[in-house]
């Protein structure tokens, strides 16, 4: 292997690959408001000092000619230890751009893969580097897709109690007057036990969101995440104000930034912050993200992306749960080594290799591959 440069030194980023892999569901999936037959990975590598870092994001694949044009030549030659200069110079190229959107996407990727760079440099993992909170993560099963039949959506989440993760969730929003039956037969399917979880996505009005608020909680429902837009903040507002106690407000996956994430707080919109690394500027992000919630004393959970956050999430201060979201878990499995499995209804990051410990396989992911580097 080679070896590390000396830490006193600098680090030049030798050349940084950029590649897009579409890999189909296993099945028709969608929520309260948006159906898809596919999910696409954007995957970043920086190479420096004989090492590889990883990171992605998920989003569509014109992201990859978006890093590879404008981020990429403002990467080669730079110092792979300069994070926050490498970062402040990328937010500034995308200005007139703009920078949230696909640029955040593509910002988030090359993010977290200059994490891992710099964890590798360093010989260490990542949550090492950024210093743990908690050995492992707990974990909520996410998926529960409005496309399911009954029964499919029965499977899915009782499949994830029976596995022992001791809290699920399921969409909603798609048919508002059938809801509260479709929440009810999962509650019977579940049982007392398991902690219950609603995601509609935005899908729903103030009025639909309260009108349906006490048939959730009486189904054993205590999270209800998106009932509005999230671009809604007073609507949030009145839904937090409105629903009856034991029924938490969630929100944040869509942000951007650590003022995306400000003033969602200040307006005291939710009761649960949501944060996603993949999109909130990665890592540096995502901590931003759990800095706010420490200064408002609201709860963290990551969005999605189970494997990406597994490390920063241990080092998250007011991290309650990651989403073990099945199109990505899923997808993450069939893309790359090094993905810990659930056990006891957390995820641990295997402290004895370095970064975030995943690497791509690439015989695999070649035939999903629909962007990559000359």
């Amino acid at each position: 292997m080679p070896s590390s440069p000396r830490h006193d030194s600098a680090a030049p980023i030798e050349r940084v690959d950029v590649s897009a892999y579409t890999v189909p569901t296993d099945q028709p999936e969608s929520d309260g408001t948006f159906a898809w037959t596919s999910t696409t990975l954007l995957l970043v590598e920086p190479v420096a000092g004989g090492q590889r870092g990883l990171g992605y994001t998920y989003a569509a694949a014109a992201g990859a000619s978006l890093i590879r044009d404008l981020l990429v030549p403002l990467l080669v030659g730079a110092d792979a230890w300069d994070l926050p200069a490498r970062m402040a110079s990328l937010l500034h190229r995308v200005r007139n751009l703009g920078s949230r959107g696909l640029a955040a996407r593509a910002l988030s990727a090359v993010d977290t893969a200059l994490w891992d760079l710099k964890a590798k440099l360093l010989g260490v993992p990542l949550a090492r580097l950024f210093g743990l909170a908690r050995a492992s993560a707990p974990l909520y099963g996410s998926g529960g897709f409005t496309s399911y039949t009954d029964r499919q959506l029965q499977t899915q989440l009782t499949g994830w109690a029976d596995a022992g993760i001791p809290r699920v969730k399921m969409k909603v929003g798609t048919h508002a007057d059938a809801d509260p039956a479709r929440v009810r037969g999962v509650r019977e399917a579940l049982g007392p036990g398991p902690a219950l979880f609603v995601d509609a996505n935005g899908a729903y009005t103030v009025k639909q969101a309260l009108a349906l608020a006490q048939d959730f909680l009486d189904a054993g429902v205590s999270w209800f995440e998106e009932p509005v837009s999230s671009d809604d903040l007073s609507g949030l507002r009145r839904v937090r104000d409105g629903v009856p106690a034991g029924l938490d407000v969630t929100a944040g996956e869509y942000g951007d930034s650590g003022p995306y994430f400000r003033r969602m707080l200040e307006a005291g919109a939710v009761d649960v912050l949501q944060a996603d690394a993949t999109r909130c500027l990665g890592f540096t992000g995502f901590l931003q993200a759990d800095a706010l919630a420490d200064v408002f004393h609201v709860p963290l959970s990551a969005h999605c992306a189970p494997a990406l956050h597994l490390h920063v999430a241990c080092a998250a201060r007011r991290l309650v749960h990651v989403e073990y979201f099945h199109d990505h878990a899923r997808l993450e499995r069939m893309l790359f080594d090094g993905v810990p499995p659930p056990v006891d209804g957390a995820m641990a990051p295997d402290l004895s290799r370095p970064g975030m410990g995943l690497e791509l396989k690439r015989a695999d992911a070649a035939r999903f591959a629909v962007e990559t580097s000359p």
